[in-house]
C-alpha cells in the first residue's frame, strides 16, 4: 500500500488507512510504539496495550471502547 508523507506543523507524517486502524482497533490519540529496524530499512508501529485496572477483563474493556467510538459525538456534547 502506498503512501505520502505530508508535513503539518514541525513534523512530517504518514496517514494510516481506516481499514488498518479498525484491523488493530486503533483510533486517533491511540498510543503506539515506533522503532526504527535498522536492518531492514524499517520503521515498525505497533499498538500499545495500556495495563487494565484490577478485575476489568479484557472483553469489557474492547466493549467499552467499542461503545466510546459508537458514541463519541454523543458523549462529547454532553460533556459540555
Amino acid at each position: 500500500m502506498l503512501r505520502k508523507l505530508f508535513k503539518t506543523g514541525n513534523s512530517t507524517v504518514v496517514s494510516i488507512p481506516k481499514e488498518l486502524l479498525d484491523q488493530l482497533n486503533l483510533s486517533e490519540g491511540a498510543d503506539v510504539s515506533v522503532i526504527m529496524d535498522d536492518d531492514q530499512r524499517r520503521i515498525v508501529i505497533t499498538p500499545v496495550e495500556k495495563p487494565l485496572a484490577n478485575g476489568i477483563s479484557q472483553e469489557f474493556a474492547h466493549q467499552i471502547n467499542d461503545f466510546i467510538k459508537e458514541y463519541r459525538p454523543a458523549l462529547e456534547a454532553l460533556a459540555k
